[in-house]
């Protein structure tokens, strides 16, 4: 098993690429066939999969997401901000780690599929990822 960190600053809410880092730790980690496992070292933040061509996917998802759990419930859970839990249930129903097949030393995913660090908060950040490749 090969297996590596590296942090991505984030700018407020959002989806970030991060598509390329986690390639090149892929090719690191000299793999030919197997799978690689990204963990997201966060509860307020999260991992998808999703198209890459086209931006407008990515409004659409951060949009949706803000009217599925809106700032403005009910909730216990308020000492670090009104987008604190909302970012909790966010992260709840999206996903914390992505497991991804290797092959021929390359992630193997489709053409248009990206792999996106989800940003829950307003706030900047520095969130942490854990690669894992498994030969």
């Amino acid at each position: 098993m090969y297996q590596k960190d590296f942090s991505i600053s984030t700018s407020g809410q959002g989806l970030i690429e991060i598509t390329n880092q986690i390639e090149e730790i892929v090719a690191q980690s000299s793999t030919d066939q197997g799978l690689c496992n990204v963990f997201i070292k966060h509860t307020s933040a999260s991992l998808l999969i999703q198209e890459n061509a086209s931006p407008d996917v990515l409004s659409d998802l951060n949009n949706f997401f803000k009217q599925l759990v809106p700032e403005s419930g009910s909730y216990l859970h308020s000492i670090e901000g009104a987008d604190d839990m909302p970012a909790h249930i966010k992260n709840a129903l999206t996903l914390s780690s992505l497991l991804i097949p290797v092959k021929n030393k390359s992630l193997d995913i489709g053409t248009w599929q990206g792999i996106f660090l989800f940003e829950h908060r307003h706030s900047k950040f520095k969130r942490q990822v854990n690669v894992s490749v498994f030969n």
